[in-house]
């Protein structure tokens, strides 16, 4: 709370306010989250105050919130390679789908160590190719995966935890089409035994990290909040920069498989866009672990002998070739590539 005392002393203040008689059973029963419709999550703020508050997930990253920090460190994953061995329990809990993860998994790397709790997903349905939660200059991915850990120096366990300013760190992967994925498969074979809601399947061990990006050291780092009630402000974000491939018959299995309702229900309800929208960020930043720039995807273009940035490429070097003239240094274009190349381009890309 040291770190964010205006948001710790937010929480203990909407704590403290008394709920509406029936929310305390909608809290432990989350059949009742809707997304749409008449009860859906503009409701939300109704029965958990939270979630019409500041520090609200998902959001959208766009430039103008975007802030380099050289400080952000790669994760160090503990204990994410877990034996077969070793089971995971798959569940359907009436509006995603949930993996319960070994303790013995941990991240460091972050202000506290976490310990791993679950994984879950969110999803959209067969009609549109627009599923994740969290947004990259307005644009949407198939789905979106979180492994959630909790702040295991400071609170016993993930209830303990879900309701701190400092109790949470998640870590989200966003899915896109592409081609077949075998490290995901591990768990969408097994969609067809978690059907209806309360239904269980035991999940042979993996190694977790698999179902995470080839560069995980690229990520969007902010404080956020559950993106279901209670909406809790209590998040740590870790949105991988780099989207992870599934094929487009993994994402069908994902969006028609399983049910909201439970086995016997007379009217099935199917499971599909339960993705909460975009909230308001309200001055706050993202941090980021890598320096982004068209010219500096371009620079690497240019390094693998590729004409895809060719235009933008001397377009930028002319600029460049303005600023050291500007300062008075008298090269000739051939001895200022020659010298200056590498530096100026990675220069502009920054800017």
């Amino acid at each position: 709370c040291q770190k964010s005392r205006l948001k710790c002393l937010y929480m203990r203040l909407l704590l403290i306010l008394p709920l509406p008689a029936n929310a305390s059973s909608c809290l432990t029963n989350m059949s009742l989250l809707t997304y749409a419709g008449p009860d859906g999550e503009k409701t939300w703020p109704k029965k958990y105050p939270f979630c019409g508050g500041v520090f609200q997930s998902p959001i959208d990253f766009h430039r103008d919130i975007l802030q380099y920090d050289s400080n952000l460190s790669p994760l160090e994953f503990i204990g994410y390679n877990v034996p077969s061995t070793n089971q995971f329990t798959l569940t359907n809990n009436g509006h995603s789908v949930k993996m319960y993860l070994s303790p013995t998994m941990h991240i460091r790397n972050l202000p506290f160590e976490y310990t791993a709790s679950q994984l879950h997903l969110h999803w959209g349905n067969r009609n549109k190719s627009e599923g994740s939660e969290h947004t990259v200059s307005g644009k949407h991915f198939a789905a979106e995966l979180h492994i959630v850990h909790y702040n295991s120096e400071k609170y016993p366990d993930v209830t303990a935890a879900m309701d701190k300013a400092d109790g949470l760190a998640v870590l989200a992967i966003l899915l896109e089409i592409g081609p077949f994925n075998p490290s995901y498969e591990k768990i969408f074979r097994h969609f067809q035994n978690v059907k209806y809601k309360d239904q269980m399947v035991q999940v042979p061990g993996f190694n977790i990290q698999e179902l995470l990006p080839d560069r995980p050291d690229e990520y969007y780092r902010y404080e956020g909040s559950l993106t279901t009630p209670p909406c809790y402000p209590s998040v740590l974000w870790t949105v991988f920069r780099h989207p992870v491939k599934i094929s487009q018959e993994q994402l069908l299995a994902l969006e028609t498989a399983m049910y909201c309702t439970e086995s016997d229900d007379p009217e099935p309800l199917e499971m599909v866009d339960n993705f909460r929208n975009v909230q308001e960020f309200r001055e706050r930043l993202v941090f980021i672990s890598f320096r982004e720039g068209k010219l500096y995807k371009c620079f690497y273009a240019k390094k693998l002998h590729s004409d895809l940035c060719k235009s933008e490429i001397l377009m930028w070097w002319s600029c460049c070739l303005n600023h050291y003239k500007n300062m008075g240094v008298s090269f000739s274009c051939g001895s200022l590539c020659s010298l200056f190349f590498h530096f100026c381009i990675v220069a502009w890309a920054t800017v």
